[in-house]
């Protein structure tokens, strides 16, 4: 997809079936509920975030940690509601991919470990592939952008 104009934006997001556009409304909410409890968690427990972040040799952890939940709670509500959804899942997207080999390092922890970094590793990998095709697709009629593109 080289370019992304209004037309390919309110084309995909206006049509499709019922079925279609209610398993893409669910498809949404199951990913966006990864990443806004995640982000509130994160300003509950914000001194702890920082803590790990710092943990892991990450530079400048408050603002990382700041970052993180703009992030999963700012984009996880844009994707959630389907406004500027194709945006907030390429976000999303590149945040999951940036952060993983950081805090799932599985290859480099005690073999106690391994299996579960490394589950967590493939897992969200498997989380960038479904926002990558809220990206590519978009969000489906039932969102804030479909209902835009059908006025």
């Amino acid at each position: 997809m080289a370019t992304m104009t209004h037309n390919t934006v309110a084309g995909s997001a206006a049509t499709g079936t019922g079925t279609q556009n209610a398993a893409t409304l669910v498809g949404r909410a199951l990913l966006a509920w990864l990443f806004i409890p995640a982000g509130f968690g994160k300003i509950a427990g914000f001194a702890g975030v920082v803590g790990y972040i710092a943990s892991k040799g990450v530079p400048l952890p408050e603002l990382c940690a700041a970052v993180a939940i703009a992030a999963e709670l700012g984009l996880g509500l844009l994707l959630l509601v389907g406004w500027q959804a194709r945006w907030a899942a390429l976000g999303l997207a590149v945040f999951t991919a940036v952060i993983t080999p950081i805090f799932h390092n599985f290859w480099a922890v005690p073999e106690a470990q391994k299996m579960m970094q490394m589950q967590a590793f493939w897992k969200n990998f498997a989380v960038v592939g479904g926002l990558l095709f809220v990206w590519a697709f978009g969000p489906g009629a039932i969102s804030i952008d479909g209902r835009n593109a059908r006025r």
